[in-house]
């Protein structure tokens, strides 16, 4: 028999809304095998009352890194404003439009769900451009990628289940649900030889993590992520794209009527381009912005009122709807209508729905990123990163008394400067913003 679900929101056909109650059904065709279920530390068998990958979504929400991006920068400083998003939110939201493509394609909600949630646990406070601290920093350990820290979390730093030898194996994930995380399934040294010289290229381990990586990745295509991480990743795109947009519009960042202006879209175009897609041509995403004004989603006048409030959520919601559907669309033409899941499909994104996602992201850059990087405050947030890395390293190669017993006993196990570099950054990596600046005024004063 098929499975029917139930969900309640709403959804949308060829960009209209439509609300209320629906159901769908999930095709008896394909299944989750046994290796899918799999952890890299077996464990007592569990009720059957949830499944695995129920599990592995609850072991996220309950975990304290989670909690901790509540307090985490998304794209304006966490807690300056009290409409914006934080890290928390943010990936809330992605979970949310990522659950509802895995129920359209027929993948399990869980295991997507779980991933969302999950993907931003490795960045550090500040943002990116703690991020971009770390990375210089942490270059004689071997780097630092917030989706590999992400993997570090998941599978080391995150107390929840341990070996019989007492080694930390994080939340311990299914196979299928930790490989819904790994954006980019190789290490820095691989991404270096792929990327063409890219300056921040994008990996997802460190080298001390290979074991558990060479673990999940058993008998997978190399290089390849399965469906679910491609949904992840679509519906991190989506969510950031369209809500950036809308938490710079709210805050005053970005009045919506100087999107008029071409020499404006002009600009967005090229820090487009700069930003995120070198290769894209610019008269597609122009093209991308005319669609989006013609069908009413862009270049409106906002006033802070409850009544344009209203509309901007509505064109948020709408922008939503067009890029899921169209997705699952294109999808469906390719493999039609069993279920997808694993290795055994691609996500299909039709190039007008990333070109518009595009030019939305480039958006976000123009009138929030480019200027805030340019604030006294950037320098001053990758200090506190430099500095509390430092003190944490300062009684090298006795451990600092402000790494606290979580982290101890991993300085203690390490064999050399490089190994305890990492547990330092470990360390400052799974600070907030606001515990960070209070950390520097208290140690480094």
């Amino acid at each position: 028999m098929s499975e029917t679900r139930r969900t309640d929101g709403v959804y949308f056909n060829d960009g209209s809304v439509i609300s209320g109650n629906l159901s769908f059904s999930l095709p008896e065709s394909g299944a989750y095998c046994e290796s899918d279920e799999e952890r890299y530390v077996s464990e007592a068998a569990k009720s059957e009352e949830r499944t695995a990958y129920q599990r592995d979504r609850d072991r996220v929400v309950h975990s304290s890194a989670l909690r901790r991006l509540g307090a985490k920068t998304q794209i304006l400083v966490a807690g300056s404003d009290d409409f914006a998003r934080t890290r928390l939110t943010h990936s809330l939201e992605v979970a949310q439009i990522g659950r509802e493509i895995a129920a359209m394609l027929g993948c399990d909600p869980d295991i997507v769900d779980c991933a969302c949630l999950a993907h931003d646990l490795g960045h550090p406070p500040f943002g990116h451009t703690g991020e971009k601290a770390l990375s210089e920093i942490a270059v004689p350990a071997g780097g630092f990628e917030g989706n590999a820290q992400t993997i570090r979390l998941l599978t080391r730093l995150e107390p929840k289940i341990f070996s019989p030898s007492g080694v930390s194996a994080g939340l311990n994930l299914t196979r299928a649900a930790l490989d819904a995380v790994m954006k980019y399934p190789w290490t820095l040294s691989e991404a270096k030889q792929n990327q063409n010289g890219e300056t921040a290229p994008k990996f997802c381990v460190y080298p001390d993590d290979l074991p558990v990586f060479r673990w999940l990745k058993k008998n997978a295509p190399a290089d390849k992520t399965p469906i679910e991480c491609q949904i992840m990743d679509l519906a991190d795109d989506i969510a950031y794209s369209v809500h950036d947009v809308e938490d710079a519009i709210v805050c005053g960042t970005l009045n919506p009527q100087s999107l008029a202006d071409s020499k404006t879209v002009d600009a967005i175009i090229e820090d487009t381009l700069k930003w995120y897609a070198p290769a894209q041509s610019a008269a597609d995403l122009q093209n991308a912005f005319e669609r989006l004004v013609k069908d009413r989603l862009l270049q409106r006048s906002f006033d802070g009122t409850r009544r344009s409030m209203g509309e901007l959520k509505n064109i948020t919601s709408a922008l939503i709807g067009r890029f899921a559907s169209s997705v699952e669309a294109m999808t469906r033409e390719k493999y039609g209508k069993g279920r997808l899941m694993r290795y055994s499909a691609s996500l299909v994104v039709p190039e007008t729905t990333r070109a518009e996602i595009l030019f939305l992201k480039g958006i976000a850059v123009h009138f929030v990123m480019i200027p805030r990087n340019r604030l006294p405050e950037h320098e001053k947030q990758k200090k506190i990163i430099a500095d509390l890395t430092e003190v944490f390293m300062k009684e090298n190669p006795n451990p600092s008394p402000y790494l606290g017993k979580l982290f101890m006993r991993d300085w203690e196990r390490a064999e050399n400067d490089a190994q305890r570099l990492r547990v330092a950054i470990d360390k400052v990596a799974g600070l907030t913003d606001a515990s960070a600046a209070s950390a520097h005024a208290q140690l480094c004063s």
